[in-house]
């Protein structure tokens, strides 16, 4: 059966479209599958089936959604004779509808009861496909939680999927994926996250199944530099990464992307309408190249002049939330923003630093890194890490209470070789060890070689400032290795 578009009645601040669907079934046939299935995707107040027996009205069989916490999510009353029912649907859409907003109280997969606040937040479902090892998975998983929460979005449950092999139109099986959207309607969820990058056919693909915004990993962490960036040079490259990332995906008639308009994943180029066509999109990212291009010169002359001084530059260098900026204040007695997300910090902050016998150096922190950063993100912010190649030391702080510190020092060292810094002298420093044993400090310090310090407590810097000034300035002593 064909259905006409639905536009005038989009899902959202409901659990129900506004509309009924009635139709008939030949040989007083009851509800089938594929009426349940449309009944839960479409979100249909009701379906109802006419059932006709020698051409004439028979029975009536109508089905509605119900809060899944309740049952399945659906229920199918028993069939009535079509002219004699008591099927009233004014005053039972009306309860149905309150029923629904009492259940839509968010729980989240750790069992906390969340109300959201729907004008703040967004609500989503992170789901994994891949057909790596379920610890990579779960790993990733948490990654991927910690940027959605980074991004203000409601995490209300988390896929994760192994198949023996990737469907390359879905990710998924299109089955599993009906359950998955099924799922986040009676969740209330207002999106779908995948942690593996999508291709525009797949979210095309995906996109034809449902009415929530899909993004993907990517798109998350894209979203997540846009609310950072304040400076100048932070707002153009983000912009330039995100319109580069678009691009691919305006397809058709332009309007593949006008599920994202506005919100996560929509956010950025002045929330710019994202049905643009080609041409101004190529003709954006070439302005923005230019005016890029211009403050990297603004840049190169800054560090001209500090060349000039003779001021030795350390950077600190480090996995997202490793907790750079904490010591940079503390280091420095600043006051630079900091906060317990992911990627709290984005545009670079320099501050001075100094030394007993008149001696100073001008110690900078830049953007956190992260694994499967971004490519469009990464070259757009290569002319601002490129700053890093002026550095007389790499300070590379590590958050050593995560449980995932060895694959963030991976991480980082995968990123610093891409940049060609592999061989910047570096200094490995072992952050937040006030967050585990003293012994395993000492331990993994010792293992890694590794200066260990807890950035909010200044007892601990001794050793970590008496490594730098002695590199630095004598430029005799051999570097911890890394």
């Amino acid at each position: 059966m064909f259905l006409p578009p639905l536009d005038d009645y989009p899902l959202g601040k409901k659990a129900l479209r506004g509309l009924r669907f009635i139709h008939t079934h030949l040989n007083n046939d009851p509800l089938n599958k594929d009426d349940i299935t449309d009944l839960s995707l479409l979100r249909f107040d009701v379906i109802a089936a006419i059932g006709l027996n020698k051409d004439q009205p028979s029975a009536l069989h109508i089905a509605h959604l119900i809060p899944q916490a309740l049952n399945t999510g659906v229920e199918v009353l028993p069939p009535a004779d079509f002219y004699d029912h008591d099927f009233d649907f004014r005053p039972f859409i009306t309860s149905l509808e309150e029923e629904f907003e009492r259940s839509r109280g968010f729980t989240t997969t750790k069992g906390q009861g969340v109300q959201p606040d729907r004008t703040a937040h967004e609500s989503a479902i992170l789901v994994s496909v891949s057909t790596g090892p379920r610890y990579e998975l779960e790993d990733s998983m948490d990654e991927l939680r910690d940027l959605a929460l980074s991004s203000n979005v409601t995490v209300l449950e988390t896929v994760i999927q192994k198949p023996k092999e990737i469907n390359p139109k879905y990710l998924l099986g299109e089955g599993k994926l009906k359950d998955l959207v099924i799922t986040a309607m009676n969740r209330g969820a207002t999106m779908l996250i995948f942690d593996q990058d999508l291709n525009p056919s797949q979210i095309k693909s995906i996109n034809d199944l449902t009415e929530l915004k899909v993004i993907d990993r990517s798109q998350l962490i894209l979203d997540i530099f846009a609310r950072r960036a304040h400076s100048r040079d932070g707002k153009v490259q983000v912009e330039l990464a995100q319109l580069k990332y678009r691009l691919p995906r305006l397809t058709g008639k332009g309007t593949a992307m006008s599920k994202l308009m506005g919100g996560i994943g929509g956010r950025g180029p002045g929330e710019m309408k994202l049905e643009v066509d080609r041409r101004r999109v190529r003709d954006r990212i070439a302005l923005l190249e230019k005016e890029l291009k211009s403050l990297s010169e603004a840049r190169r002359q800054r560090k001209t002049r500090r060349i000039a001084c003779r001021v030795p530059i350390v950077s600190i260098v480090g996995y997202t939330n490793a907790g750079k900026s904490t010591l940079l204040n503390a280091l420095t007695k600043s006051a630079t923003f900091v906060e317990d997300k992911l990627f709290a910090t984005l545009d670079t902050a320099s501050r001075r630093l100094r030394f007993p016998h008149e001696r100073e150096i001008i110690i900078t922190d830049t953007v956190g890194f992260i694994r499967d950063l971004p490519k469009d993100l990464l070259a757009a912010f290569r002319s601002t890490l490129e700053e890093l190649q002026d550095a007389d030391l790499l300070l590379h702080v590590v958050d050593i209470s995560s449980p995932r510190a060895e694959q963030h020092m991976t991480a980082v060292d995968t990123i610093l070789k891409g940049l060609d810094l592999a061989n910047k002298p570096r200094l490995l420093v072992f952050n937040k060890t006030d967050l585990i044993p003293p012994r395993e400090v000492l331990n993994l310090s010792q293992r890694y070689h590794a200066i260990p310090v807890s950035a909010v407590d200044n007892t601990t810097f001794a050793p970590l400032l008496e490594a730098v000034e002695k590199y630095v300035f004598n430029e005799k002593m051999d570097l911890l290795k890394v």
